[in-house]
């Protein structure tokens, strides 16, 4: 039996839906089944159901206001995710972590492989690094997961944004210097469940394959969805936010490939799907 953590979210409900497609027995959590900053409601409801494998999806996810909430942000990214790990190593079960190309510093052009040095440049990302060093240390049965730029059919993301704001506005700046992959969570969620079905423990890199801007992302956006839009594309340093953005979000698969994981379809091709499963 498997517990996924963080149902109301995009990741966490897309995963539930690839399990229930299975036929798998699982349990699907949210905040009332599960409290994040409660120890030991964590370590009961574990111990209390058995699952071969958690999938924990549930995070704190709130880029900029991180910076202001660093210490909720930490514990709940980073404490909670120490005690889920504990709990999994109590009862024997695998331990799936999703985490993020933020715990890289977003220098240089090259794609970071999943052994790189380690440099967050903002709260979030030193939320989910110190997830991930829990993680590691606690239960040797584990997946670290780093994904970037997600959307899917549960939640706020970037599409939806464009969306809306194309309904308003005839142009829209978007910035360009930015680099990375977006990643659809109804893509991703059959690979998270192939992996807790082996033992290939490890880090791994997955998003849909090829690489844009934030900028080129919205064209695309646009064009698939026939939105008269015009894009201007715009330096980070014109959209000052408080939370600092990485310039190079890369990640190399090759993690996928040596344990002869499929990678994902191309980030286009799951842009056209999701927009498709808008509509529908």
């Amino acid at each position: 039996m498997v517990i996924v953590t963080g149902i109301t979210g995009q990741l966490g409900y897309d995963v539930a839906l690839e399990l229930e497609r299975r036929g798998e027995e699982f349990i699907a959590t949210s905040r009332s089944e599960i409290e994040l900053t409660d120890e030991k409601n964590i370590k009961n409801f574990i111990a209390n159901h058995q699952p071969s494998a958690v999938i924990h999806c549930a995070a704190y996810t709130a880029v900029d206001k991180a910076e202001e909430e660093a210490e909720l942000a930490l514990r709940i990214n980073g404490m909670a995710t120490r005690y889920i790990a504990e709990a999994c190593r109590d009862v024997g079960a695998k331990l799936l972590y999703p985490s993020t190309d933020y715990v890289f510093g977003g220098d240089g052009n090259k794609p970071y492989e999943v052994s790189d040095e380690k440099n967050p440049c903002n709260v979030y990302g030193r939320s989910k690094l110190l997830g991930e060093d829990a993680v590691r240390a606690i239960n040797r049965k584990n997946f670290i997961v780093r994904i970037s730029w997600v959307f899917g059919i549960n939640g706020k993301n970037f599409v939806k944004t464009m969306l809306n704001l194309a309904d308003k506005n005839k142009k829209l700046r978007v910035v360009l210097d930015q680099i990375g992959s977006p990643t659809y969570t109804k893509d991703l969620a059959p690979l998270l469940v192939d992996m807790i079905h082996t033992e290939k423990f490890g880090t791994y890199h997955a998003t849909n394959e090829g690489f844009c801007s934030w900028a080129e992302f919205a064209k695309e956006i646009f064009k698939l969805a026939k939105k008269k839009v015009e894009v201007e594309e715009i330096f980070t340093a014109d959209y000052p936010t408080p939370a600092r953005r990485p310039f190079n979000s890369r990640l190399s698969k090759k993690s996928l490939d040596d344990a002869g994981f499929n990678r994902l379809p191309t980030w286009q091709d799951a842009l056209k799907r999701f927009l498709q499963e808008l509509k529908a």
